[in-house]
């Protein structure tokens, strides 16, 4: 059995529900008008999954709504974005550098 760690964001929270030497399983619970921060990876490949609620995804410069229930790819080095036009559940699932992030813009002032 697998403890949850819950982290608390500006913008929601995470909940991780895998942390492995191979891969992570998180979900993330974004408030409605919060964003997380303009970023990228240089090494971590991510998969997210709207599940719940409707949100834009900027990725590499194109804003566009982020398809419910649907795939999104996030190569290394590819700029993205989430932003929360209602409350929204994002599945995610990750390669395990979960230190990998360079933040370009932040509304909360961690750039």
């Amino acid at each position: 059995m697998i403890e949850m760690k819950i982290v608390e964001k500006p913008w929601g929270r995470e909940i991780w529900w895998a942390l492995t030497d191979r891969y992570v399983g998180k979900i993330l619970e974004v408030k409605a008008g919060h964003s997380l921060s303009l970023q990228y990876h240089e090494k971590k490949h991510e998969t997210m999954m709207l599940y719940e609620g409707q949100a834009r995804m900027e990725l590499d410069g194109k804003s566009f709504p982020m398809p419910y229930r649907e795939g999104v790819v996030i190569e290394p080095n590819q700029k993205h974005r989430i932003v929360a036009v209602t409350d929204v559940t994002i599945f995610e699932v990750s390669t395990p550098e979960t230190e990998d992030v360079v933040r370009i813009e932040d509304a909360y002032g961690r750039v």
